[in-house]
């Protein structure tokens, strides 16, 4: 094989992998989904190979598990990967939050605002799909005032593991509990804004906190919500 066949090979893996990753982590494959090769990679226009290295590549992250005879599927939640994987997320978006407050400025808390306050409009309409758009709208917009790219890839990629659990959970959420998720928001913004450090790391850590144990109850994880930490 020649080299452009090479790295041919590998774009090829890569192209197949980020369209699987962001389905998956979008909704369009939900927990416990079969993911068949055939299929995949005719919708794709690709061959076999890139699709079963995808698979793999997918499985090293955690986003997709293969058994013997069963084929691939969509990874679901256990209690322990929700704990391992939230608690990893509190210590990531503490030091996001930690560089934004160092990085402060008008502007800044402008553009979040504007966020905040298109997310409490959506919940009292309760269109879900709007407020879980701009609750990613708004965490995307911490990491970038961060600005540490590495960061920005890792926190980013635990976030991803859990959006679509949360997903599931936010579709069956009472109609004040999407408003407090909202309003929370709100909350974590003004501690950014003019709390302390501290102030704004406990703030961030129960903001994953509380958005966590509503995966946890939509998934039947309670033990998770209660001991482990969250995402949001």
């Amino acid at each position: 094989m020649s080299d452009a066949q090479a790295e041919g090979g590998r774009s090829a893996v890569s192209a197949v992998a980020e369209h699987l990753r962001a389905a998956i982590n979008g909704g369009s494959y939900p927990p416990g989904a079969r993911l068949v090769e055939r299929r995949i990679a005719a919708e794709l226009g690709v061959s076999h190979i890139p699709v079963r290295e995808a698979f793999t590549r997918l499985e090293e992250e955690g986003l997709v598990v293969r058994a013997p005879r069963r084929g691939a599927r969509v990874a679901e939640l256990s209690a322990r990967a929700l704990e391992e994987i939230s608690t990893l997320r509190v210590v990531l978006e503490q030091l996001v939050v930690a560089r934004v407050q160092a990085a402060w400025t008008q502007r800044a808390q402008a553009d979040l605002q504007a966020i905040v306050d298109e997310m409490i409009g959506a919940a009292a309409r309760q269109d879900t799909v709007r407020v879980l758009e701009l609750d990613q709208q708004f965490h995307e917009r911490l990491w970038k005032l961060a600005d540490h790219q590495i960061l920005i890839e890792v926190a980013a990629q635990m976030r991803g593991r859990t959006n679509r659990f949360f997903r599931v959970a936010a579709t069956s959420l009472p109609p004040d509990d999407l408003r407090q998720h909202a309003e929370s928001h709100q909350t974590l913004l003004e501690v950014i804004a003019s709390g302390t450090p501290e102030q704004a790391a406990a703030a961030t850590r129960q903001h994953v906190e509380i958005a966590a144990q509503r995966i946890a109850e939509a998934g039947g994880l309670r033990e998770a919500g209660q001991t482990g930490a969250g995402s949001s």
